[in-house]
């Protein structure tokens, strides 16, 4: 990682930490809260990505693209790209600015849309890794699509495994049912990472 991208990754977390904490859970503006992963997560989302060299990742809540910075610089390295997905128009303009800043703006493919319906036009076995970062409420009815766009052996990160558990819970279940391999890693907010051979 250059030592631009560090510092505009530094700058983000503090944005996001002075944005964030002026907004109470609740509040009619909590939609605008950026909900940022945590630097260590960020940290380990990069050495997952060159462990597994993943060059086709799919990342589900952008917000202000701080967690995609962390993607998109580490697949570089083999050549790779991310797809991020953003619903809401002002963190996908935030996202944008923020790649074009970090010189990533070609390893990102971000998309101002509903993750549901990227999901249902994505291709089979498209993904090498996907990051959920989103609605918890909708990843349960996600599953069948998210399981088809994985590749085998590919690699499923979800945030926030630890911190909204019980949001989690039928989602992990479903995974669990279907065969997968899983793994809780206290890192962060909690990830929860499943893959199948």
């Amino acid at each position: 990682m250059n030592a631009d991208l560090t510092l505009l990754l530094d700058e983000l977390e503090r944005f996001g930490a002075a944005n964030d904490g002026g907004i109470a859970r609740g509040d009619p503006a909590s939609a605008q809260r950026m909900l940022n992963i945590t630097r260590d997560t960020g940290e380990f989302l990069a050495v997952l990505v060159r462990a597994t060299r993943a060059r086709d990742i799919l990342e589900i809540g952008t917000s202000n693209g701080y967690s995609t910075l962390w993607l998109a610089d580490a697949a570089a390295a083999d050549g790779g790209k991310v797809t991020t997905v953003e619903l809401q128009d002002t963190k996908y303009a935030m996202a944008q600015e923020n790649f074009a800043r970090a010189g990533l703006a070609d390893r990102i493919d971000a998309l101002n849309a509903d993750a549901g319906e990227v999901l249902r036009v994505a291709g089979d076995a498209a993904y090498d890794l996907v990051f959920l970062d989103s609605d918890r409420t909708q990843y349960a009815g996600w599953w069948p699509e998210i399981r088809r766009v994985l590749r085998p052996r590919g690699l499923l990160v979800v945030d926030n495994a630890v911190s909204h558990a019980d949001e989690m819970a039928s989602f992990v279940d479903a995974v669990k049912a279907d065969g997968f391999t899983c793994s809780l890693v206290p890192v962060g907010k909690g990830e929860f990472l499943a893959t199948r051979g």
